[in-house]
């Protein structure tokens, strides 16, 4: 009887593991391309860095928050809570919420309800904005402090009172 060191299984092939299984769905590629692109890609992988050092980023950042051409800088409350990987911010404009390199915003119009909820155990604060169309999109933001909780809920209640408006607090008519 033989036996065998190792797996018995073979490895699988076909288009669901090798989309270039399928005549036709990729493009061919010579030897020659793959040589090509692997001595470019150690160059723009040193070149990608550059850009992230440089002090585009801090402009950039600084620029949402001034004002535009033709805009009157507003001076109402303001909510901003932050950690390492979340931020949300509430003003005038609306609701911006970034979770590491993905954002989103919400102008007042556009939001239905804004919920927020803290855990009973450790340092973390929900903040879910609802929109009409029964969508959610929550974000969690790690406290320095619980006692942080207190001072966001005021915050942010005060700025969703100055610009949030609900429309069934209007009387009918």
């Amino acid at each position: 009887m033989e036996q065998r060191i190792g797996s018995s299984s073979q490895p699988l092939e076909g288009a669901g593991f090798d989309p270039a299984f399928v005549p036709g769905l990729t493009s061919p590629v010579s030897g020659k391309a793959e040589e090509s692109a692997e001595d470019t890609e150690p160059e723009e992988t040193q070149e990608a860095p550059e850009p992230e050092g440089t002090d585009e980023a801090p402009e950039s950042e600084g620029a949402d928050e001034a004002p535009e051409p033709g805009e009157e800088p507003v001076d109402g409350p303001v909510f901003e809570a932050a950690d390492r990987r979340a931020r949300i911010v509430a003003d005038h404009k609306g609701v911006r919420l970034a979770l590491d390199d993905q954002e989103c915003e919400f102008r007042w119009d556009e939001i239905g309800a804004v919920e927020t909820e803290t855990g009973r155990f450790g340092k973390r604060y929900t903040v879910t904005v609802h929109t009409p169309d029964r969508r959610w999109y929550p974000i969690e933001i790690e406290a320095p402090a619980r006692s942080r909780f207190k001072e966001w809920d005021e915050k942010l209640d005060a700025v969703l009172d100055a610009y949030f408006e609900d429309d069934a607090e209007q009387p009918a008519e």
